[in-house]
This record gives C-alpha cells, sequence and structure tokens, in this order.
C-alpha cells in the first residue's frame, strides 16, 4: 500500500495550477449520458473521475481520454445502453448515484448499486430518491441496489428538499431536464458546481434558470445529435488548500486558473486571520504570514464556508494565537482527523460538533493515517510545518481528489516523496 513521506520546515515558494473541480467534473460526466458526443476539457485525472469514465463505459458510452489535454470526449456508439451501475464500480465513489436520474429520464429504467465513499458521515441517497419519487419514478432497494423505473416517463413537479443537499439538487436536474413540464426545485444547493452543471446543460438545449434557491427546469423532448464541448470550472477545494499551505510555509506561493469571486467567503476569513493575500483577476498570491489570528467557523452550504475546508483550516488554526473553533453542521461524523493531528502535538478538543484548536502548537512528524478525501491532505499540511517526517499511510483517499499533489508542491520546494 502506497504511503506518503514529508519532511516539514520547508517554505514553499512558486507556482500552482489549480485543476479543474473533481466535484463539477462529476456531474457533467454523468450528463454525458445525455448527449450523443460531448467533449468535456480541464478534468482532473483523479481516480474518482477514472471511476467515472469506468462506469461510462461500463454502460456503453465510447470514451476516449487525452491525458495531455486533461479532455475526455464521450459519445454514444449503441442505441440503448446498459443502465446499470455495478457494486465494483459504485464501492469508492459516493457520485456514481448522479447516473441514476439520466439513465431513469433516458431510457424509463435504471439499476444502481448503493454507493460507497468516503466514511465521513451517512451521507443517504434517500433524497436522490425522494426527488426522484416526486418525478413520478417508482424506487425499490434489494440485494443492495437501486431499482428504478418510470414506464410513461418522468414528469416535471415543484421539489422542496428538507434540506440543502449538492447531490440531491443535482440528481434532481439530470433528471427532470427530459420530464414532461416544469419541474421547480425549492432549498436547493446553489454551489459553483451546480452552476457549471447547469451551464453544461443549457449548453446541450437545456431551459434552467435559478433564482436564489430556487431553479426552474423547463423540461424538453430531446437533445440534439451533435457534439458539444465545455470546459470545466476550476476546482475551489484545491484553491483553498493550496491557499492555507501558503499561509503555514510559504514566502511567496503563486496560484493561477483561479475566479476569487467565487470564493469570496474563504478569501475573506482567511484575511480575518492574517493571511497576506493578493488578489487579482485569474491568480492570487499568498505571502509569508507569520502572525496567525483565532477565529470562530461555521461550515455551511454556499455561500458559506464549505465543508470540504474545514480539515485543512484546522491545521492552519493550531498556527493562532488563542482558541479557534468549528462548528461542524453538514457532516456528523467529519472530525476523524482531529486523532492523527493530536499524534502530531496539535491540541484539540471535540465537544458535540465543535472543535476547539488551542494555537501555537509545535507540531512533530509522525506516522498517521489518512481517514478520508480531505482529512489526507490536512494531514500533508501539517506535515510541511512539523519538525522532522511525517509519514501518512491509506491516501488512495488523497488519489481521489488532488491532481499531481506532490508534483505541484515538489515543484515549490516542499520535500514529499511516495514509496
Amino acid at each position: 500500500m502506497q504511503k506518503l513521506i514529508v519532511k516539514g520546515k520547508k517554505n514553499l515558494s512558486g507556482t500552482i495550477p489549480i485543476s479543474g473541480s473533481k466535484n463539477a467534473s462529476l456531474p457533467i460526466l454523468a450528463a454525458s449520458i445525455l448527449t450523443s458526443r460531448v467533449l468535456i476539457k480541464n478534468i482532473p485525472l483523479v481516480r474518482d473521475i477514472s471511476t467515472m469514465i469506468d462506469l461510462l463505459r461500463f454502460i456503453g458510452m465510447e470514451c476516449k481520454l487525452n491525458k495531455k489535454k486533461n479532455s475526455v470526449k464521450i459519445k454514444k456508439t449503441k442505441k440503448k445502453l446498459n443502465p446499470v451501475a455495478p457494486y465494483k464500480l459504485m464501492k469508492t465513489m459516493r457520485a456514481g448515484v448522479l447516473v441514476l436520474g439520466p439513465l431513469l429520464a433516458k431510457y424509463k429504467k435504471a439499476k444502481i448499486s448503493l454507493p460507497g465513499g468516503c466514511a465521513i458521515g451517512t451521507r443517504p441517497v434517500n433524497l436522490h430518491l425522494f426527488a426522484l419519487k416526486r418525478l413520478g419514478a417508482k424506487i425499490k432497494i434489494k440485494n443492495g441496489y437501486i431499482f428504478a423505473n418510470a414506464e410513461k416517463g418522468l414528469k416535471g413537479n415543484v421539489i422542496k428538499f428538507p434540506e440543502i443537499s449538492v447531490g440531491a439538487t443535482e440528481s434532481a436536474i439530470l433528471s427532470a431536464i427530459l420530464a414532461k413540464g416544469k419541474t421547480t426545485l425549492l432549498n436547493c444547493a446553489i454551489e459553483p458546481e451546480v452552476l457549471d452543471l447547469i451551464n453544461f446543460l443549457n449548453k446541450i438545449g437545456g431551459r434552467i434558470s435559478i433564482l436564489k434557491r430556487k431553479i426552474t427546469i423547463n423540461g424538453i423532448l430531446e437533445i440534439k445529435d451533435k457534439e458539444f464541448s465545455h470546459k470545466v470550472m476550476f476546482d475551489r477545494i484545491e484553491l483553498g488548500t493550496y491557499i492555507i499551505a501558503g499561509a503555514l510555509s510559504g514566502k511567496k506561493l503563486v496560484v493561477t486558473n483561479v475566479n476569487p469571486k467565487i470564493i469570496k467567503t474563504e478569501l475573506q476569513i482567511f484575511k480575518k486571520m492574517g493571511v497576506k493575500l493578493i488578489i487579482y483577476r485569474k491568480k492570487i498570491i499568498i505571502l509569508s504570514s507569520k502572525k496567525i489570528n483565532r477565529i470562530f467557523i461555521q461550515t455551511e452550504p454556499y455561500p458559506g464556508f464549505p465543508t470540504d475546508l474545514q480539515a485543512q483550516i484546522m491545521v492552519l488554526m493550531t498556527r493562532a494565537k488563542g482558541v479557534s473553533k468549528i462548528r461542524e453542521n453538514i457532516f456528523e461524523n467529519r472530525f476523524m482527523h482531529v486523532p492523527e493531528l493530536r499524534r502530531m502535538g496539535a491540541k484539540i478538543d471535540i465537544k458535540n460538533n465543535i472543535a476547539s484548536i488551542y494555537g501555537q502548537s509545535d507540531l512533530s512528524g509522525a506516522e498517521v493515517m489518512a481517514t478520508d478525501l480531505r482529512a489526507s491532505v490536512s494531514l500533508v499540511l501539517a506535515g510541511l510545518i512539523a519538525s522532522g517526517q511525517t509519514m501518512i499511510n491509506r491516501i488512495y483517499h488523497l488519489d481521489r481528489g488532488y491532481f499531481n499533489l506532490e508534483k505541484k508542491l515538489k515543484k515549490c520546494r516542499a520535500v514529499i516523496k511516495r514509496i
């Protein structure tokens, strides 16, 4: 099993190009089921993307991956696809459930395995199924599989989500685009990745509009038989991760290929903490930030602070003067990185869904274990500032979501290697 070795106390300097968004690419890849031909550009070549492409191939789509250009050309070569997503492809990736809606909308039936992925909470698919049922689908769960059918096709409806869910919002949009009539989604997610999906679907003929937390989808009869092209947005979580890396150990770190307007909340919080930033239209410069201030934050749906940056900013809080606090509002089990950070010398208390981080802790290298995708990168960040050497086990989590992490950090003078 592969491990990462990180030697700490090295100052980072250089330029890091931010990759395309994994969380935007996955639903757009699922949406390709609705088309005949599509070219998707700026995808990050991480494990979750490879798994989704394998899933599309299993269903019957022809996928040609261009690793040099970070793009994939997807083509439907069969009249009818195989509307099945098996366990072997779903067990490591929760986003696989996103193929359910397009398969059901286009072929009126689907069978998909209940998904797997990071163990950071229950993250059930019940809200996905709730939306599909509101559109007229009949759902049955048996032997670890979801069986769905809509013999007469899906019909538009009003869907008010009991809680905000990115995945369920995306499922509903992907299902409703070919449904008869109008669908209105209320209390839905408005993350930038959801908007990128909407932009893609409107390119292929969708009629989707958004106003605050209300999304309106006017169903269309079919999607034209022609090639469409779309460039995926940048990965805002990767961007936030490298800003934190620069704040922790950077002399001058430049991150490029970004749109700072999309991460206004995060930038405000970083500035409040004392992170020195110079912000341009498509790049951000992070300068040496020696005085970090304590802060209280809570994770919230967009435009609030993202849960996917919670583990990373916790490492930055270990450098602050005083006690910082994080309230985790999205997932009930997302502090699994805390015991590993404690092994490195971090002083952190957990009570219910609030973590108290006692700052100005001197971290020291240790052997630690990654428990999920974002937890794994938080351990890399901790390793960058710890004395001595940090060994991170189970880095397959890291490979699910960070493209060329070691290569990018090495170019900026980090001492990091995979064994």
